[in-house]
């Protein structure tokens, strides 16, 4: 008795905001799945492009870090840099691991041509930080850039006079 005494008190309310009262039929909910499938796919296909563009994101940060490290050859700037120049390989070597999630139905996620264009992206925006880390190295005179550099391997000609005795 309590039971529907509760039910007709709730059942004059006004349903809340979104909420669809209407039945659906099966042409609709077929429709409604394929529509949900396809914005999944769009969804995988954003988020995909979000981790193509992550390592970009993370440039600032790092030309901030590697200028607060200094110029010169210490512990603290060595880490530093050896992170920013090994964590592109590490990133490249598992790049059909990461796109694995955010791969489409219809292909196989650990193939190279799955979501292709992503996957440059991602390249690119790593060998940016490789180029960053480098730049470093070059400020820090740690790449042989000069001729000075290589006097090591330079050989000296003989000299033009000789003596006459």
């Amino acid at each position: 008795m309590s039971n529907a005494v509760e039910l007709s008190k709730w059942k004059h309310l006004p349903h809340p905001p979104g909420f669809a009262a209407t039945v659906s039929s099966s042409k609709s909910s077929s429709k409604s799945v394929t529509a949900a499938t396809a914005s999944y796919e769009e969804l995988k296909a954003k988020r995909a492009w979000d981790l193509a563009t992550s390592p970009a994101k993370s440039l600032p940060m790092q030309a901030f870090m590697l200028y607060m490290s200094g110029g010169g050859v210490q512990i603290f700037s060595m880490g530093i840099v050896f992170m920013l120049l090994s964590s592109p390989f590490k990133n490249l070597a598992s790049i059909n691991t990461a796109f694995a999630p955010f791969a489409p139905a219809s292909s196989s996620p650990k193939s190279l041509s799955t979501l292709p264009l992503q996957k440059i992206a991602y390249l690119f925006c790593n060998l940016l930080t490789l180029a960053l880390g480098l730049w470093k190295c070059r400020q820090m005179g740690l790449l042989p850039t000069g001729t000075g550099d290589w006097l090591a391997f330079e050989s000296r000609g003989q000299p033009p006079e000789t003596l006459l005795i």
